[in-house]
């Protein structure tokens, strides 16, 4: 076999299990890493999510399929405890469970809270791709 032949089935048999682009993992959220992706100028998406919450488990499925979604490779999630980081929530103005928050860098692009409908959440999260 030529060794153009051998490199353009190196090629080939890269590309055939080449790992599709994803998104980053969900992370949990802290203020510091919220701070560091904004000045960053990174597009976030904060949920602010309650084990206990029937609406937060109906969301969970939609934000679970962005963070392997290729389109929202440069969103970074985070998952605020809502029982816990009660200091976070007041930072964020956040006074129910089930509230998701986008930003583009600083500047916070929209806000739903109690949604599940897939639609809106990834239009939420689009808001926050510039």
């Amino acid at each position: 076999m030529s060794s153009l032949r051998k490199l353009t089935a190196l090629v080939l048999l890269s590309l055939a299990f080449a790992v599709p682009a994803m998104a980053q993992p969900i992370q949990p959220f802290s203020t510091a890493a919220l701070k560091a992706a904004q000045a960053k100028g990174q597009a976030v998406l904060v949920d602010a999510y309650a084990s206990w919450c029937p609406t937060c488990r109906k969301q969970e499925p939609t934000i679970n399929a962005l963070s392997k979604d290729p389109a929202f490779e440069k969103l970074l999630i985070l998952r605020l405890d809502y029982d816990t980081q009660n200091a976070e929530k007041r930072q964020l103005g956040i006074v129910q469970q089930s509230t998701l928050i986008a930003f583009d860098g600083g500047k916070e692009t929209g806000r739903l809270v109690g949604v599940t409908d897939a639609e809106q959440i990834k239009a939420l999260a689009k808001s926050a791709l510039h």
